[in-house]
């Protein structure tokens, strides 16, 4: 243990972490920068902070603030002691409804204050599109400003006092008046008053450098005011009092269409005196789909407010009316509205791929000129782009006229790094030249302050120096950022990376096969750190269970990235750091349809486990339940599971099977079919004649809970189709027209039958050798099914998503592969598609359950929320994640988080349910989670579908039908 480490554990109260996985989750913030930390530091109170200042003071060791870490400027990485505010100083201390004020600590999320402020009709105005993680610390640090700017301004002006400890160790509390200024600061402002009254654009989002001209008389010396924005440099903030706002009882969304993103932007200024909430603006190029929003180029986003739903809608219909639109749409729906500004907060990470799936960055992110100068400023910037060969695709708060971009830069290869600084320095003057402000809304970090002196002067930039020297005279906080920075063109993070690609398994298609490409998909925008899962979303269930950057998909996605960079994490795939980070990955995918940017953690976590264990003992459950198919088919073949669910009810057997398999003592064996889903096949009279429709007999399916294929050839017959299952034998004769291929082969008796095989849980445990021979031989299984038009039809949604995603993405060099995923549909999409005019029987009952989280993630959920609602079964579906997700609940060690991801919406939707609602379950998983956990029974939406037919049957008879 270092010195400073030891120092620091008997000072602080806090938690001390200077292990490789708290330096590595550190590294890096939403920006393009990395700094390896000594430590990270989470204080408990203002006293453990003063002592780490203390401390580190003594070793001259720099210390740096951090809050959720989605800073997009390098400001939240150091080369020192990170302070971690989330973990503890997190509280909303008091809030006043009289006084429109609340008391926060700063590790406290933008979120969190404002759902303790609704119900009082108020609310925190700055929102910036990161508001389910960002922390209240971060915003004055960078006084942030969001979507409602032009209505309630930027943090600074939401802020009335700060406690925070300086540099120099002083405890001050900042206010107006000169209050809490440090000696010698208001000496230093005194002396320069001509400079301040002359030296700073006049424009909303002025962001860059120190505020010091809030210090000016004029303005009431506001000691709190110009302290924010200041990035960590001058004190340690440790409590901020703040002011809320009254928030409208009712709002409206005009979504006003434009030809273009110039149009747009210069009518953005002339709608500003109509009093709006908001005036955002995006492009089509940021837009996967524009189904939802009027018809146009690019889209103003204003928000109007009432006291009633008909005055804010007034409001808007005026706005509309006076704007020179393509199209427009009034929405005064509140889910609606959600669903539309969903499309603009992504934008902060679907601006990091170009349409083309290529790569953009940050560094340009938020410039802001005078609102009425953005159309003339933007066609500079696009101008200068494209004599720097470079695309970027805007969007951005265009009422306030600060704009975001990623831009492909290309920061992997020096000539690529030189231009991005010449850019850099060109666009630094075209913004001056507009008269506007390096930073709108992210601060300077390490991206600007270098460029500062052509904002400012460098008498001015020196005049900052000298207000950071009497804040912190030892140059303690955050060095290197607003003054004397570093360049902006060093410590970039992609040049660690290795150059050549990885030798990996998965084929990362969207990546060009680099592995490094799909880490490098994490930029930091942090969305999988939401606390609470809100709608249909399922990332990150992990992170929300325990609060942990690790269990995040960024954490991982950061260990991930030091593991490739090998100076952190230097032994490789055989780092435990990133197997422990991996561990309580539920492979959910969440991430892979929620997160911005769609990274795929269950891909990375299969890959890893690969490499870990390759050629090395693997754990038991890897050997038990990863290898489920296997030990099931043995059962089936020796007709043993009536033994099987008999050993299992003896405690001490059951115990002693657990204890061997590595699953979890708490969780009971599930009771295996006596009679397989083939075998009841097999004794069936078939029928149906029309369309030819291959139902895919999964594991699950075919050994635990046959109930569901049996329900399901019903429905499909009953729907019209004909129903087939794969083949059995490796033939070059297509499918008869029963499906079942007749064993010719004479060893087939011995060796039994062989089974079409999604390879799911080999996949899931990492065992991809042995699930590419299994995908291989269910591709030559299935090959006579390839060779006619037969669609293949899918009940448990893991599967389906297996065989959508992970099958063409591990045998990417089988073109079986791709056209064996592209057949592939869930149970309500074959009914949809192939027998559009059917009508399901009427259910006529409320349902309640949780959409699949494969499903949500690669499969989408549109054909069954049609189907369930055709049946007459009203309600929505929980989002989350079950907790069970495959193997994961049952192995050892995992049971609590399991249960607590449950806990969030699966549970609490079944309970709250009444005695006549429907517990819809897809998967097996879910269903058994259900069970064990509840004691409900979960059904199959071909289930309930299936009684529906046989209750019509039977009114129909009773009826004399």
């Amino acid at each position: 243990m270092s010195e400073l480490e030891a120092e620091l554990r008997k000072a602080v109260r806090g938690e001390v972490a200077f292990d490789v996985t708290a330096r590595a989750l550190t590294t890096m913030d939403a920006s393009n920068y990395r700094r390896v930390p000594l430590g990270v530091v989470a204080p408990h109170d203002a006293d453990d902070v003063a002592a780490v200042l203390e401390v580190c003071r003594d070793h001259m060791v720099p210390v740096v603030a951090r809050g959720g870490g989605t800073s997009i400027a390098g400001q939240a990485t150091g080369t020192g002691v990170v302070l971690d505010f989330t973990r503890h100083m997190n509280r909303l201390v008091s809030l006043d409804p009289d006084t429109r004020t609340a008391v926060v600590q700063p590790g406290l999320v933008l979120d969190r204050l404002q759902e303790a402020a609704a119900p009082h009709g108020l609310r925190f105005g700055p929102d910036p599109s990161t508001h389910s993680r960002c922390t209240l610390g971060g915003m004055i640090g960078n006084n942030s400003c969001g979507s409602h700017s032009v209505a309630w301004g930027t943090t600074a002006d939401s802020v009335r006092e700060l406690d925070v400890i300086s540099g120099g160790g002083q405890r001050l509390r900042l206010g107006q008046g000169w209050a809490g200024a440090p000696r010698g600061l208001r000496e230093v402002v005194d002396g320069e008053l001509a400079r301040l009254r002359t030296g700073f654009p006049e424009l909303p989002r002025r962001i860059s450098g120190y505020a010091l001209d809030a210090l000016l008389p004029e303005r009431d010396a506001d000691v709190a005011r110009s302290f924010c924005g200041s990035e960590g440099t001058l004190g340690i903030l440790t409590e901020a009092a703040v002011r809320l706002v009254e928030a409208p009882r009712a709002r409206a969304l005009a979504v006003l269409a434009y030809a273009d993103e110039n149009a747009a932007a210069e009518a953005a200024a002339g709608l500003l005196p109509y009093g709006p909430l908001t005036v955002e603006g995006m492009a089509a190029d940021l837009v996967p789909s524009a189904d939802v929003l009027p018809r146009g180029g690019a889209w103003l986003f204003v928000e109007t407010g009432g006291e009633s739903e008909r005055e804010a809608r007034a409001r808007a219909e005026v706005i509309v009316r006076a704007a020179d639109v393509v199209d427009a749409v009034v929405v005064t729906d509140p889910g609606r509205q959600r669903a539309l500004w969903r499309i603009r907060e992504d934008a902060s990470g679907t601006a990091t791929r170009m349409p083309d799936g290529s790569e953009a960055w940050p560094g340009w992110e938020d410039c802001a000129v005078p609102p009425a100068r953005l159309g003339a400023y933007l066609r500079d910037f696009r101008s200068l782009l494209t004599a720097h060969g470079l695309r970027g695709t805007p969007y951005g708060h265009f009422g306030d006229g600060c704009i975001h971009v990623r831009i492909d830069f290309d920061l992997l290869t020096e000539a690529g790094v030189g231009r991005f600084r010449r850019f850099s320095e060109e666009l630094a003057e075209v913004v001056v030249a507009h008269g506007g402000s390096l930073s709108g809304e992210h601060g300077d970090g390490q991206a600007r302050a270098e460029l500062l002196p052509k904002m400012y002067g460098d008498e001015m930039v020196r005049l900052f120096e000298r207000a950071k020297g009497v804040w912190d005279p030892d140059d303690l906080l955050n060095p290197g950022m607003l003054v004397r920075p570093a360049p902006l063109d060093s410590g970039l993070r992609f040049s660690v990376l290795p150059r050549e690609p990885v030798d990996v398994v998965f084929g990362y298609p969207a990546d060009g096969g680099d592995f490094s490409a799909a880490v490098r998909r994490c930029v930091g925008v942090a969305k999988c750190r939401t606390t609470s899962a809100t709608g249909p979303a399922v990332m990150c269930p992990s992170f929300r269970a325990t609060g942990a950057e690790e269990h995040s998909t960024r954490g991982r996605a950061r260990l991930l990235h030091e593991m490739l960079a090998g100076e952190l994490v230097t032994d490789g795939w055989r780092s435990t750091e990133v197997r422990d980070a991996l561990d309580l990955c539920l492979a959910c995918k969440g991430c892979r349809s929620d997160c911005p940017v769609e990274v795929d953690m269950a891909t990375y976590k299969a890959e890893f486990l690969h490499h870990h264990y390759e050629g090395r003992r693997r754990p038991a459950a890897h050997l038990s339940m990863g290898r489920l198919p296997q030990w099931l088919r043995i059962v089936a073949r020796t007709r043993t599971a009536p033994l099987v669910n008999t050993l299992a009810r003896v405690r001490p057997l059951a115990w002693a099977a657990k204890r061997l398999g590595g699953i979890a003592p708490e969780r009971g064996i599930p009771r295996l079919a006596t009679r397989t889903f083939s075998r009841w096949w097999e004794r069936r009279e078939r029928a149906g004649d029309g369309e030819l429709v291959i139902l895919w007999p999964d594991t699950f399916t075919e050994h635990l809970s046959p109930s569901v294929g049996q329900a399901a050839v019903r429905v499909l017959e009953a729907a019209g189709l004909r129903v087939a299952l794969p083949p059995t034998l490796r033939l070059r004769t297509p499918a008869g027209g029963e499906g079942v291929t007749v064993a010719m082969d004479p060893l087939s008796v011995l060796r039994g039958r062989e089974r079409v095989c999604c390879g799911l849980t080999y996949v899931s445990t990492g065992q991809l050798d042995r699930a590419r021979a299994v995908l291989r031989r269910t591709l030559d299984l299935m090959a006579p099914v390839l060779e006619t038009a037969a669609p293949v039809v899918v009940l448990e949604p893991s599967c389906a998503a297996a065989l959508r995603s992970d099958l063409p993405e591990l045998l990417h060099d089988d073109p079986r592969a791709r056209r064996l995923a592209d057949r592939v549909l869930t149970f309500a999409e074959a009914l949809e598609r192939l027998a559009p005019d059917w009508t399901p029987p009427g259910v006529d009952r409320p349902a309640v359950g949780q959409t699949h989280c494969h499903q949500h993630a690669v499969l989408g959920d549109t054909a069954d929320r049609r189907l369930r609602e055709a049946a007459g079964m009203s309600g929505e579906l929980s989002g989350g994640c079950c907790g069970l997700a495959g193997n994961f609940g049952f192995e050892k060690g995992h049971f609590g988080v399991s249960v607590a991801c449950a806990e969030e919406q699966l549970l609490p939707a079944v309970r709250e349910a009444g005695e006549s609602a429907v517990v819809l379950a897809d998967g097996y998983s879910c269903r058994t989670q259900l069970e064990q956990l509840t004691g409900v029974r979960g059904r199959h939406l071909a289930e309930v579908l299936a009684d529906g037919l046989a209750d019509g049957l039977v009114d129909g008879l009773e009826s004399g039908g």
